[in-house]
């Protein structure tokens, strides 16, 4: 008799057991439902892209003089240096916005390799004359002048190191405002997103900003920069 009670016992612990197991097990498949479900997600894309005036020019003149005589060739750099120099300030340039590099002088005797075949000019000299000003207007004005130091007999040098170069500094004034346009920007797709799916848009999961990029909005005008920016922005989704 003792025994049968016993064992009766057991048997009606191990079903509440089996019952409990079952409870817990739906409650944890339920919950883990319910994550799930509160872990759906869209992750967007938002682009800023403005476009700015540059506010920065460095614009150098590059010439350059030959002579046989070392000496001729040093007075022919001052000479021509501080014509244009006196160029540059009679129209409007602030002494203080021009530098002057050191000159680049090459030896044509000490580069020939046999032959009978001279130079005319022994040493023959580059020089630089640079404006760094924020007066871009007036600048690129004065660029469409510089015909007239040729008329003076100073021979200007092009090409890539020539050419003057924009720059867009101000930067760190825009960030904030660029940033919480692109932010908008990916949650109105994000917003769109959910419409569409049924789905109601939750809070931020994470989110990340790009790098900034300036770049000139055509190569005919490199004075007017494009600035670019794309945030990353990941939502929460829930029906």
């Amino acid at each position: 008799m003792q025994q049968n009670s016993n064992r009766a016992g057991l048997i009606f612990l191990g079903l509440c057991l089996l019952l409990g197991l079952s409870a817990l097990g739906y409650l944890l498949d339920n919950a883990a439902l319910q994550v799930k479900s509160f872990e759906r997600s869209v992750n967007v894309k938002g682009l800023a892209e403005r476009e700015y005036p540059a506010d920065v020019v460095i614009w150098p003149i590059q010439f350059s003089v030959a002579s046989n005589q070392l000496a001729d060739l040093y007075a022919a750099l001052e000479q021509q240096s501080g014509e244009i120099r006196e160029f540059l300030t009679s129209n409007g340039v602030d002494e203080s916005e021009i530098t002057q590099g050191a000159p680049a002088i090459t030896d044509k005797s000490a580069q020939q390799y046999g032959g009978n075949m001279r130079a005319e000019f022994r040493y023959t000299a580059t020089q630089a004359v640079t404006v760094y000003s924020e007066n871009i207007p007036e600048i690129r004005q004065l660029m469409s002048k510089l015909s007239q130091l040729g008329k003076r007999g100073i021979v200007l040098e092009g090409g890539y190191q020539a050419q003057a170069e924009y720059l867009f500094t101000r930067l760190n004034d825009i960030k904030p405002a660029m940033i919480e346009e692109a932010t908008t920007k990916a949650r109105e797709v994000a917003q769109k997103f959910a419409r569409d799916s049924e789905s109601q848009l939750g809070k931020i999961k994470r989110a990340s900003q790009g790098q900034f990029s300036i770049r000139d909005r055509d190569r005919n005008n490199p004075h007017i920069k494009m600035v670019r920016v794309v945030s990353t922005v990941e939502y929460y989704l829930s029906d």
